[in-house]
């Protein structure tokens, strides 16, 4: 089926809109593209949404990069690779078995999950806590046990945003370390996802065509989350993303 022309003016600009979400997220807030995500799955089928949206994303992360390439703390993402690929490789083998309405189901259930792991990240941070020494063996299991959902949830429904956005908060990286960080762990774990997703027919000529027009909203998206990032309200900015998120899930579930 072509999207692009079965597409409504209105569903392809909301899909433009959670396009330019995704740069924004992507050099300002982490994680606010579970928005893009709840918007992608509503107008697109479910499967069929976690196809277009990836590359979508790559694009996202590339800008990221770009943007924030010299604060990136390498140890961090050596210690997580690993689990991740496991969390992919389980995520896939989901993604082989489920169908569209199994999936949209995950994806709903997923947003809600990630929301209630959002409040409860920002709760502990407000705590004081103290950060957990990564090196540690109860920092190593950590960082393995995030990997895994992280990599699973990013397979399945893109949606690894909000776990890896706890665990980097509670490692204790300010806000530059941490976006340098996750910038490069989503541009390496969403690459090598491609392969996975192509050989699963989410990602097609007929996906990547309705792309080549999103990508082209990323962009100021992007431009605008680094002209806001020392300027936004981020509580204000994360309650109402926590808000949309809940929302997203609870229509994809009654959907």
């Amino acid at each position: 089926m072509d999207m692009m022309t079965h597409l409504t003016g209105w569903e392809f600009a909301a899909l433009a809109c959670a396009a330019l979400l995704v740069g924004f997220s992507k050099t300002a807030v982490s994680g606010a593209n579970t928005v893009s995500l709840a918007i992608f799955a509503a107008v697109l089928p479910a499967r069929a949404s976690t196809g277009v949206l990836l590359p979508v994303l790559i694009a996202g992360d590339v800008l990221a990069v770009l943007t924030y390439r010299r604060h990136a703390h390498w140890p961090t993402l050596w210690r997580l690779f690993p689990a991740v690929g496991a969390g992919v490789v389980v995520g896939t083998l989901f993604l082989l078995w489920a169908d569209d309405g199994a999936v949209r189901i995950s994806i709903g259930v997923i947003l809600l999950v990630m929301s209630g792991v959002t409040v409860w990240r920002r709760r502990t941070a407000e705590t004081g806590e103290p950060a957990e020494d990564t090196g540690s063996r109860a920092g190593r299991l950590k960082a393995r046990s995030y990997g895994v959902l992280g990599g699973f949830t990013t397979m399945v429904a893109n949606a690894g945003g909000p776990v890896m956005s706890m665990y980097l908060l509670s490692a204790g990286f300010r806000k530059l370390g941490f976006l340098g960080t996750s910038a490069f762990f989503f541009l390496i774990v969403n690459v090598s996802k491609l392969p996975f997703s192509v050989g699963l027919g989410l990602v097609d000529g007929d996906s990547l065509l309705l792309d080549a027009a999103l990508v082209l909203f990323v962009v100021p998206g992007a431009l605008l989350g680094k002209w806001a990032v020392h300027r936004i309200d981020q509580k204000l900015f994360e309650r109402l993303v926590i808000a949309a998120t809940v929302l997203g899930g609870l229509q994809l579930l009654l959907r």
